[in-house]
C-alpha cells in the first residue's frame, strides 16, 4: 500500500484496557500493511513495534496517532511538535473535540489516511512567556490555553491586560484565561467563551467568574501580543498553567506575555471530517425540543 506514512507513532495509555485494546487492534493492522510502527520503550502491551524512548516518537515517524481523550492528545501534540509530524487521534475519552475518529471507525479511518484520502488541518500554537521581577523567564507552549488563576485563598486576583501594547481593563475574579481556537472548547467554553472555528487565527481573552458582570470574553488576531500584570493585593496568589499544567505561581509586578508561535500543529482527519456535526455530537445541537421524550410518557 503506497503512503506519505510509512512509520507511525502510537501513544496513549496502555494500562487502560479501553485504550489497550484499540491500540492492539490498530497496531496490528498498521502492521499488516506494511507500516513500521514506534511506541514508547515503557509499553506494557506485547506488540510488534519499535520500541523507543517517547520523547524521540515523533523524530522517528511521519505520523503520532493518539488514542484516548483530550488530555492525551495535548500530550501528544507536544511530543509531535519535536518532530513537526501530523497527529491524528482515535477518541477514548469522554467528551473528545480533538480526537474525533471513534473506535468503531479507526480502522477504515485509517485506511483512507494510508491511501492519501485525508484532510490536513493546521491549528494555532500560543508562546507564554513569564517574566519576573528579576529578569528570570519561564517559557511554554499552548495548544489549548494559557490561564492565570487564584491559588491557595478563596480571595478574588485584580490583573492589568493590555494588547498590542494599549490598556484594555483592569479584571478582578478568579482569574483569566487565554485561549486558541482549539482551547475555545475547552476550559473558555466553560467560562463563558464563545466557540472560535479552528481556522481563525484569533485568541480569546475570558475572564474567570469576573466581579464585574460587564466584563466580557474579546476575540482578537493572532496577530496582538497580550499583556498581563498581577496587581498587588494582600493575601492573594496566583498561578500560571499552560494546558492544564502549572509553570508556577505569578507574583505582583511578574508579566505573561501571549503570542501567537511560528510553528503549528498539524491535524489529520478522515474523509468526511465536519468541525459543527463535532459540536452537535458533543453539545446536543439540533435537538427539536418540541418532541416530547418517551421515557416520560
Amino acid at each position: 500500500m503506497g503512503s506519505d506514512f510509512q512509520k507511525v507513532a502510537v501513544l496513549g495509555r496502555h494500562d487502560d484496557p479501553r485504550v489497550a485494546e484499540p491500540m492492539t487492534l490498530l497496531v496490528r493492522h498498521l502492521t499488516k500493511a506494511g507500516i513500521e510502527v514506534f511506541a514508547a520503550d515503557d509499553m506494557t502491551i506485547d506488540l510488534p513495534v519499535k520500541r523507543i524512548a517517547e520523547s524521540e516518537l515523533a523524530v522517528n515517524a511521519d505520523l503520532m496517532i493518539a488514542i484516548g481523550g483530550d488530555g492525551t492528545m495535548l500530550y501528544a501534540a507536544k511530543l509531535s511538535r519535536r518532530g513537526d509530524i501530523p497527529l491524528l487521534g482515535v477518541n477514548r475519552g469522554r467528551l473528545g473535540f480533538l480526537a474525533d475518529v471513534s473506535p468503531d471507525e479507526m480502522l477504515t479511518s485509517v485506511d483512507h489516511i494510508l491511501g492519501g484520502n485525508y484532510t490536513c488541518e493546521s491549528r494555532l500554537l500560543l508562546n507564554a512567556h513569564l517574566t519576573r521581577a528579576d529578569g528570570s523567564t519561564v517559557a511554554a507552549t499552548a495548544f489549548n490555553d494559557v490561564v492565570l488563576q487564584r491559588r491557595e485563598t478563596g480571595r478574588m486576583i485584580d490583573l492589568v491586560t493590555s494588547i498590542a501594547g494599549k490598556y484594555v481593563n483592569t479584571h478582578s475574579g478568579d482569574g483569566l484565561i487565554v485561549a486558541t481556537p482549539t482551547g475555545s472548547t475547552a476550559y473558555a467554553l466553560s467560562c463563558g467563551g464563545p466557540i472560535i472555528e479552528p481556522q481563525l487565527d484569533a485568541v480569546v481573552v475570558v475572564p474567570i467568574c469576573p466581579h464585574t458582570l460587564t466584563d466580557r470574553p474579546i476575540v482578537v488576531a493572532a496577530s496582538q501580543t497580550i499583556e498581563i500584570r498581577l496587581l498587588r493585593r494582600e493575601d492573594t496568589g496566583a498561578e500560571v498553567a499552560i494546558d492544564g499544567n502549572t509553570i508556577g505561581a505569578i507574583e505582583p509586578d511578574d508579566v505573561i506575555t501571549v503570542s501567537a508561535a511560528d510553528n503549528r500543529i498539524q491535524l489529520i482527519h478522515p474523509p468526511g471530517h465536519d468541525f459543527f456535526g463535532i459540536l452537535r455530537s458533543k453539545l446536543y445541537w439540533g435537538r427539536d425540543s418540541r418532541q416530547r421524550d418517551e421515557r416520560t410518557d
